[in-house]
């Protein structure tokens, strides 16, 4: 990208974006039909001249990085101060539209009361820039061209242009952005053939400067406001995600002058799966998509929809409203949601509210009037299928307990004190440890919290994909450590990823994590479950493919209890499946868990995947699986969870014996 530089007066001329002296007189620029000639420079023109100039230069300074300034306005403020300063009757800005060939007027500022701006053809199509292109490429590094009045009889495209603008002499500056003619801004003399002194020339290539830097402003605040909004908003369904929510009834209750002092809160929880499942294995972001698209019809005044969890949406009500209406809109939601049909089978996903007014504490803190709401909403799941509940205030103590473990986890995660562990996975064949699985642990003061304590408060609190990635990269700076095994192979590293890792940026982490640590990309193997590649095939098989590209291996963790992923195995790039300890536990003599363990081992063997069975925890269990055909397992038979010191002694042991 070419620098766009803001040049204030030096001495009695100012500087542009080229030397002067690269400006020779009377030099003719080659261009097809159109004659441009550079103007002999006069003498410098008084001081007052170059004051204007210099005031023209900081308003406009001003204009472009305003915050609170749009393009449109920033490129007002460019041909105003321009044609103030240069005492021209009309400075004009023009975009150039490369699709079409043409430039089409931005603004056109003119500085004599009655004259009209520019003139627009039919669609707005005003120049052919394929008559300017050639000019303006030649001339970049000299700043200007200047356009007069051809003589009569010159075939020049521009003639009916100026002629009907009525203008005697242009001074043209090119507006370059990343090496590209983004537009121009044209100085226009209409009353009078004019000669161009130098600093003019160079003041009117900084405002070409100017406008470039206008574009180069206007994108950067696109690009920023498009991650923000993709900060504030799921992929899946277009609504505000959690933290979308959070902000609107802050706001909210952080203004009841506005909003009303009545703020209420609707926690939608659906369980789509058997939805889902009934599709053939269609992905949940699919059917929350549905449910969501149900749902939006009820959104109107003071009525706010936003996705807060994965099966979770949530509704906010403000301008007062009673009671009576929250309990309706909650009657609305049910009845939208078991009007839906998904799935060949036209299965219905089940709904249950959950009511909350901002009351007490609630009134004042965010977080606890949504989970408030969140808290209703799971009570009201062990009634009917399709209910709703108010929070009640005996649930209260319960729900401060809560948020004050949720504080307790923040503080610890700022304090350092999560920490990993490793449980080894053992190969009966090779009768060696070959793999281990990192664990995330809490060093709560006198005892180690293992994660199934705290892993739902995370999810819920935010804090996952910053957890998530912070034990991706520590794990793999721990594996690095490891000693070789004996046979003198380096053990594998599984670490487990979570569907909100899963969906933002998992690959650029996994990309710093190896380049940070080092560790071998074929060491490191990402264990995801059925649900979390199940949410949307396109994104995942993506994903996937560019993790086999990086060299990372996949495997699907606790196969067997999601749903729909045998439809989907043969073409998930996967090379791993680890068997859920819930079809272990039950073996030898459990007969179905024992067959869907055999049908698992030989789907794996004919699509070339290894299988794990996890929570191995007798040697009957494992003589049982070796005879399965599984010969990789993980489990206390074979090892607990040890931390990073552990596993170094561990693998170090091994090695000397």
């Amino acid at each position: 990208m070419t620098p766009v530089n803001m040049h204030p007066p030096s001495g009695s001329r100012l500087v542009g974006r080229a030397d002067p002296a690269g400006c020779r007189a009377s030099r003719t620029i080659a261009m097809p039909r159109v004659e441009l000639q550079l103007v002999g420079l006069s003498p410098p023109v008084e001081p007052s001249a170059i004051e204007r100039f210099t005031r023209a230069l900081v308003d406009v300074t001003w204009a472009v990085w305003d915050p609170e300034s749009d393009f449109d306005a920033a490129i007002a403020v460019i041909c105003r101060k321009a044609a103030i300063a240069m005492g021209t009757e009309r400075v004009s800005a023009w975009h150039r539209d490369a699709h079409a060939h043409v430039f089409r007027c931005l603004h056109a500022y003119c500085s004599v009361p009655g004259l009209r701006a520019v003139t627009h053809d039919a669609g707005g199509l005003v120049l052919d820039d394929r008559e300017f292109l050639p000019a303006l490429t030649g001339v970049r590094t000299l700043q200007t061209i200047t356009v007069d009045t051809d003589p009569p009889g010159t075939d020049n495209p521009l003639r009916d242009y100026l002629k009907r603008e009525g203008i005697q002499s242009m001074l043209i500056a090119p507006a370059y952005f990343e090496d590209e003619l983004q537009g121009m801004i044209c100085h226009e003399s209409i009353d009078r053939a004019r000669k161009w002194t130098q600093d003019e020339i160079l003041f009117a290539a900084s405002m070409g400067d100017y406008v470039a830097m206008a574009y180069e402003i206007a994108r950067r605040r696109r690009a920023e406001a498009e991650v923000e909004h993709l900060r504030l908003h799921d992929r899946s369904t277009g609504l505000g995600n959690r933290a979308y929510m959070m902000e609107l009834v802050r706001q909210r209750l952080s203004a009841p002058e506005a909003y009303g002092s009545r703020i209420t809160v609707l926690h939608v929880l659906i369980d789509a799966t058997g939805a889902a499942s009934s599709a053939g294995g269609a992905s949940l972001e699919e059917t929350m998509a549905r449910v969501a698209a149900g749902l939006s019809p009820l959104v109107g005044e003071g009525v706010e929809l936003a996705r807060v969890r994965d099966n979770g949406f949530a509704f906010l009500l403000a301008n007062d409203a009673t009671e009576q209406a929250a309990i309706r809109l909650a009657e609305r939601v049910l009845r939208a949601v078991r009007s839906l049909e998904l799935g060949a089978l036209e299965v219905v996903p089940a709904a249950v509210v959950g009511i909350s007014f901002a009351r007490g504490k609630a009134a004042n803190d965010p977080r606890v009037l949504m989970r408030q709401a969140e808290e209703a909403a799971e009570h009201a799941r062990s009634g009917d299928k399709f209910s709703y509940e108010v929070f009640d205030i005996g649930q209260h103590e319960g729900l401060m307990k809560a948020l004050r473990f949720e504080q307790e986890l923040h503080e610890a995660f700022a304090k350092g004190q999560f920490e990993m562990h490793y449980q080894p996975e053992y190969d009966a064949e090779q009768h060696q440890w070959v793999a281990a699985e990192s664990l995330l642990r809490w060093r709560k003061a006198d005892r180690i919290v293992v994660a199934d304590e705290f892993i739902r408060v995370v999810e819920s609190s935010g804090l996952m994909l910053a957890v998530g990635r912070w034990v991706l990269m520590q794990a793999c700076h721990d594996a690095v450590q490891w000693p070789l095994l004996p046979d003198r192979t380096a053990m594998a590293l599984r670490v487990n990823v979570s569907a909100r890792q899963f969906e933002d940026g998992l690959l650029d982490d996994v990309t710093t994590a190896l380049a940070s640590s080092g560790l071998a990309p074929e060491r490191l193997c990402l264990e995801l479950t059925e649900t979390t590649l199940m949410r949307d095939m396109d994104h995942t098989l993506s994903v996937l493919r560019r993790l086999k590209s990086l060299g990372v291996h996949v495997a699907i963790d606790d196969f067997g209890t999601g749903y729909g992923s045998l439809v989907y195995l043969r073409q998930l790039p996967v090379d791993v499946l680890k068997i859920d300890r819930s079809f272990v536990d039950g073996m030898p003599g459990a007969l179905a868990e024992t067959a869907i363990v055999k049908a698992v081992v030989g789907l794996a063997a004919s699509l070339g995947i290894d299988v794990v069975a996890e929570g191995v925890q007798h040697g009957a269990q494992q003589d049982a699986l070796e005879k399965l055909g599984v010969r990789r397992m993980q489990g206390w038979l074979h090892g607990r969870a040890i931390d990073q010191r552990g596993i170094c002694q561990l693998l170090g042991a091994a090695s000397a014996g």
